[in-house]
């Protein structure tokens, strides 16, 4: 095959990081006989030294363009005091609703070899932890109507929550359909005691129960599923959830495992073009250093293969690389433990690509 990838290093350690995905990128080329082609597209804070915004619409365009997109992380306190209107993160938001990209799949995997780095008891992860999150993107209350106004002389902020039945509907699709390529298990996680977001939500994701009768279904409240998470994680397979609600779940979930350099993302359209990335920021503390984990975006990488470009063999090479590379003892400083070999971030990947 032969396919375009829009690249997007970002700030931080984004453009080492991206750079340990691209080399594992040309080593599955290579072996498997397809070609990758690059563009570098600027977003984030060096787009905004650069162009004084946070994305182009050259760059822009460049990603829908692509037939994937592949993201480092943006942002970092050199551009906390940017007006809220041009802040390295309102690129992101920006490149989900120009692509239309409404599903997350934030995967939650605790490796065996570093089931002591989670900060549960060895007899709650014992059974072991893998679960998916699918987090609806671009609707709810971060792009619904909002308002700061003045009442009765003191500010009134106002923040809405819309979703409509469609949105749902494509949602709890992706979802169905993740879970019957897994364990056949969803769970939906709303607010229906006191949300009428919540209650359409509910009434809607029922709709679909029917068409996937070979899905075990249930409902969960938010409150109860963040409880669940830290009791027992190993019971859940696939989560459903909207916007708010999955971006705190997932980020909760992602400590589960307390190695969040491991931990990739996909955020989905209804075609198949993505973006991929990891879940961690920038850590602009420890940008050039050779001291960042690579593996959450060269497994964003895998991804990338498998859902956007129907690569399986590819991704599960990649994915068997890094389980070899762990197994071996070879650990970045975020998940180095006693009798391993720790590495550099370079050499993390070349150890990915040998084992390729």
């Amino acid at each position: 095959m032969e396919k375009t990838i829009a690249v997007l290093r970002g700030d931080g350690i984004g453009p080492e990081i991206v750079g340990e995905a691209l080399k594992v990128l040309n080593k599955v080329a290579e072996k498997f006989g397809h070609t990758f082609h690059y563009k570098d597209v600027d977003i984030g804070g060096c787009s905004i030294d650069k162009y004084g915004v946070p994305i182009t619409d050259e760059n822009m365009a460049v990603c829908k363009n692509a037939d994937s997109v592949l993201l480092g992380a943006v942002g970092g306190p050199k551009w906390d005091s940017c007006p809220a209107n041009i802040r390295p993160e309102k690129a992101l938001l920006a490149v989900r609703k120009e692509l239309g990209l409404f599903a997350n799949l934030r995967p939650t995997k605790l490796f065996p070899q570093l089931a002591s780095a989670s900060p549960l008891k060895p007899e709650v992860v014992g059974n072991g932890i893998d679960l998916l999150i699918v987090r609806e993107l671009t609707g709810g209350i971060y792009f619904g109507p909002r308002k700061t106004e003045e009442v009765d002389g003191e500010k009134v902020a106002t923040d809405t929550m819309p979703y409509s039945e469609h949105e749902i509907e494509r949602i709890g699709r992706v979802a169905f359909e993740t879970a019957r390529k897994r364990n056949k298990k969803l769970a939906s996680v709303d607010k229906a005691n006191v949300l009428d977001t919540s209650r359409l939500w509910r009434a809607t994701m029922h709709k679909l129960v029917e068409e996937y009768a070979d899905v075990e279904y249930s409902d969960i409240l938010v409150d109860n599923t963040a409880m669940q998470l830290i009791k027992n994680p190993g019971q859940f397979d696939v989560l459903v959830t909207e916007n708010m609600f999955g971006d705190i779940l997932s980020d909760e979930a992602s400590m589960l495992t307390g190695s969040i350099g491991m931990m990739p993302s996909a955020s989905l359209s209804s075609g198949t073009c993505g973006m991929y990335e990891p879940i961690h920021g920038s850590a602009p503390d420890i940008a050039g250093q050779d001291k960042a984990n690579p593996l959450g975006t060269i497994l964003s990488a895998a991804m990338m293969l498998r859902y956007s470009f129907s690569m399986a063999q590819e991704a599960d090479a990649i994915e068997n690389a890094v389980q070899q590379v762990l197994n071996e003892g070879y650990r970045t400083g975020d998940i180095m433990q006693p009798g391993c070999t720790q590495l550099g971030c370079v050499a993390m990947g070349d150890q990915v690509v040998a084992h390729l």
